[in-house]
């Protein structure tokens, strides 16, 4: 005789839930990688670009400018 009663049993309805949940869950996340919000890139915009005394003192400490050049620019940036 065929079994047609509970399928997979009583954790059948709590399996299914579970997949469809994490399918749902792996969808948004997948959305949220591949568009990031219009905020999210303004953030990280800012956090990216660096300061105009910071940028000075990189080209100073890589002998881009001479110390003459680098004080000159400096008080230029601060005025």
């Amino acid at each position: 005789m065929m079994d047609y009663g509970w399928g997979m049993g009583i954790f059948g309805p709590v399996w299914m839930f579970v997949f469809w949940g994490g399918l749902i869950a792996l969808a948004i996340w997948l959305i949220k990688v591949l568009f990031p919000s219009t905020d999210a890139r303004r953030r990280d915009d800012h956090e990216v670009q660096p300061s105009a005394q910071e940028i000075l003192k990189r080209r100073y400490a890589q002998g881009e400018l001479t110390t003459e050049q680098y004080q000159e620019m400096l008080q230029t940036i601060r005025q």
